[in-house]
């Protein structure tokens, strides 16, 4: 990543509290195709978020936290906040002095672009502003949102015209929060009444039918692009009588991650 900086446009998307079992079988099942084509090895990898909700795992994020290998590390990371005694930096990090990501690229010429999904990124409350702040641009509206079926195909409309008005030499790093997979996500599957791992899957399908359009976007400038996707945290369906996150429970704390690089056809 330390090489990357500058010379690559940075994509992170967070697909908000996608659990990996569900990510996985998707995968095997053949339902998320675009993603079978751009996943490294057309897999997921598992790991472990920092955080069991949305909130505090974006914190974690933009602070060079992203969800951490489950193998035994230490795990270099790809990029960190500069800290003393940090035993996950190495020589490949991208390591920066300012306090989050965002403002670290903005330092080094980046356009930074947030275009939030779920409550966290709403603005209509205080809370709502702390993490788009960390950007020079940031959006939400209510076609972005948790209620609405096509957030993810709005967020990318949004996006275009941004990237339209964006110098060619000038790096960007878009962050896309996606909230379709958060409760409710009934609308996935008609007919349904309540939400369940059936149209949280649902929800995953229409992601991946828009993900396409989002790598053709990002790589229109004629610069690559290195992308990270993942989950912050997943969410329970009823499992062990919990439902939804912020408890400490396997399918929370198990997340589908995948970082790549993709270059202009």
């Amino acid at each position: 990543m330390r090489e990357l900086i500058g010379g690559h446009d940075l994509l992170l998307v967070t697909l908000d509290t996608l659990r990996y079992d569900v990510a996985v079988a998707e995968l095997a099942a053949g339902r998320t195709p675009t993603l079978a084509r751009v996943l490294p090895g057309g897999q997921w990898e598992r790991r472990h978020t920092p955080a069991s909700f949305t909130y505090a795992a974006h914190h974690a994020f933009f602070a060079g936290f992203l969800p951490t290998p489950v193998t035994p590390g230490p795990h270099e990371r790809l990029f960190a906040a500069r800290f003393a005694g940090s035993e996950t930096s190495g020589p490949s990090t991208y390591v920066f002095d300012a306090a989050d990501l965002p403002t670290a690229l903005a330092e080094e010429g980046y356009h930074t672009v947030c275009l939030g999904g779920v409550g966290f990124f709403n603005p209509g409350a205080p809370l709502g502003r702390v993490l788009p702040g960390l950007f020079a641009e940031s959006h939400w509206e209510p076609a972005f949102g948790v209620t609405a079926p096509g957030c993810l195909g709005a967020q990318i409309d949004h996006l275009r015209g941004i990237v339209a008005g964006l110098p060619a030499d000038r790096p960007l790093f878009s962050f896309i929060n996606v909230a379709a997979l958060h409760q409710p996500n009934k609308h996935y599957r008609p007919g349904a009444t309540a939400d369940s791992l059936a149209s949280h899957a649902a929800a995953l399908a229409y992601v991946d039918g828009e993900l396409g359009r989002l790598l053709e976007l990002v790589t229109s400038r004629g610069r690559p692009c290195q992308v990270i996707i993942c989950s912050d945290h997943g969410t329970l369906y009823g499992e062990d009588g919990h439902v939804g996150h912020r408890v400490a429970h396997e399918a929370v704390w198990t997340v589908p991650y995948a970082d790549f690089v993709v270059r202009p056809q």
